[in-house]
Parts: C-alpha cells; sequence; structure tokens
C-alpha cells in the first residue's frame, strides 16, 4: 500500500488531479496526512479487513446461536465475539503486524485478549441496550443485528487503539 500511494501520489498522469485537489487546503492536509502516515493507514486499512472477517464470524455464530439454538442474546453474542477475537488474532498477527511474531505469542494473546475482554464488555453494553432500543421500532431479528453493527464499529476504534499502543507497540 505505500508504494501504491507514493506512485499515485507521485503520478505524472495523476499531477493535474493532485494540484487541483491541493488548491483546497483541507483537502491539501488530508493528502499530506495520508502520504506522509501511509504506514500506519495501511495497518489500519488491513484491520479493518481482518475486523470485517471477524464481524462475518461474528454475525454467523451470534445468529446460528441465538436464532437456531435458543440461546439467550447475550451468551450467543459472548461467544461469537470471542470466536471472530481469535479469528481476529490469528489474521492480526500473520498479515496485519507480521512484524508482531518475533515476541512471544505467550506475551501478546493476554494482552490481546484483555484489551478484547474489555471489548466484549462495550460490545454487550452497546448491544444489549440498543437492541431493547431498536426493538421498539425495528423487527426481529433487524433489531439486534444493527445494534451488533453499531457495536462492532463502535469496539473497532477501541481495539485498534490500545492494541497498536499497547499490544503491537513499536512495530
Amino acid at each position: 500500500m505505500p508504494n501504491l500511494i507514493e506512485s499515485a501520489y507521485t503520478s505524472p498522469r495523476l499531477a493535474k488531479m493532485r494540484d487541483l485537489a491541493y488548491r483546497n487546503p483541507s483537502l491539501a492536509r488530508l493528502l499530506n496526512f495520508i502520504y506522509n502516515n501511509s504506514k500506519e493507514l495501511e495497518r489500519f486499512l488491513k484491520f479493518a479487513i481482518v475486523g470485517t472477517i471477524g464481524a462475518v464470524v461474528d454475525f454467523s455464530i451470534l445468529n446460528l446461536m441465538h436464532k437456531v439454538f435458543h440461546w439467550s442474546l447475550l451468551a450467543s453474542n459472548s461467544l461469537s465475539f470471542t470466536c471472530a477475537v481469535l479469528s481476529n488474532f490469528t489474521w492480526n498477527r500473520l498479515w496485519t503486524f507480521p512484524e508482531s511474531r518475533e515476541r512471544p505469542i505467550r506475551t501478546q494473546l493476554p494482552q490481546f485478549a484483555l484489551v478484547n475482554i474489555i471489548g466484549l464488555g462495550i460490545n454487550n453494553v452497546v448491544l444489549v441496550n440498543l437492541a431493547a432500543l431498536f426493538g421498539h421500532f425495528i423487527p426481529d431479528p433487524f433489531d439486534y443485528n444493527l445494534a451488533k453493527a453499531v457495536a462492532i464499529i463502535i469496539v473497532l476504534f477501541w481495539n485498534f487503539g490500545i492494541n497498536r499502543i499497547w499490544t503491537y507497540r513499536g512495530l
């Protein structure tokens, strides 16, 4: 991705568009930020892609356990979230932060787990409260699935920020 961003930034073919964009000070600041932080942007995009895979795991297990096996929403969410976290840890270690494999997994996994346990708490609070609110005007199963989507988005920023600072620090 940094090569792609640098290529786009320096491409003669895109020079006219870049020059036009730089006439707008806000857009110029955004383009400079992207160019100067391309490695961190790449990490965030990879983290979001891994998170999307995790969301598919999360939604699938949530709906399977809640609708098919009639588990409570909270128990279904806790299991689905945990499965998604394990998927995310694996893919983040292999792809988003590959240099993190130099550090022992026995240190990293508990750090990742602790961050995600707090994330699970945030996720459960948002899910249960929004599902109750949405349940008044959105039919089941859309009520709790919409609530789950909002919870995932909120927890995405928590998880990326804290994992970047603590679990994957210095990478």
